[in-house]
């Protein structure tokens, strides 16, 4: 965890918790991201499961895609991607097979996190592939969301 967080990640995590409230808007659960590249958004990305029957439709894999469109490259070693909820396993997947450089995340996912929740994939040996991985930016906020997305389901 880091303490303290440049102004940067602040706005990138902004810039990613909108996406979430687009989602929530949209019915989705709401998780968003941002990748990142020279202080620049270059791409962002919501939940779209549902909305485009997509079980691959988290908010970092839209994110990851169009990033990789807007770079015309598969590989993104100097983006870093920024979430509101810590990647599952699938994410964390895509994020190896991306080579994100580093990922920022909001909350903890206690039920699907594959960053130290859960699982800790990037401590996995198997992976070729190591990044950054700095969780908690704004998690207050980003857990709000997705309780009172949740709540207002029950």
């Amino acid at each position: 965890m880091v303490s303290d967080w440049s102004d940067r990640d602040v706005a990138s995590m902004r810039a990613a918790l909108a996406e979430a409230g687009i989602a929530a808007n949209a019915g989705e659960v709401p998780v968003g991201a941002a990748v990142v590249v020279n202080g620049d958004v270059i791409a962002i990305g919501r939940n779209r499961t549902i909305g485009d029957c997509d079980p691959s439709g988290h908010a970092e894999i839209v994110a990851l895609r169009r990033a990789a469109q807007a770079l015309n490259n598969h590989r993104l070693p100097d983006a870093t991607l920024y979430v509101t909820l810590e990647p599952c396993v699938m994410c964390v997947g895509a994020i190896v097979q991306a080579r994100i450089g580093r990922i920022v995340f909001g909350a903890y996912d206690p039920k699907a996190g594959a960053l130290g929740s859960v699982t800790d994939l990037s401590e996995s040996k198997a992976l070729n592939h190591r990044f950054e991985i700095n969780g908690g930016l704004l998690a207050e906020e980003a857990g709000a969301l997705l309780k009172t997305f949740f709540q207002s389901r029950r």
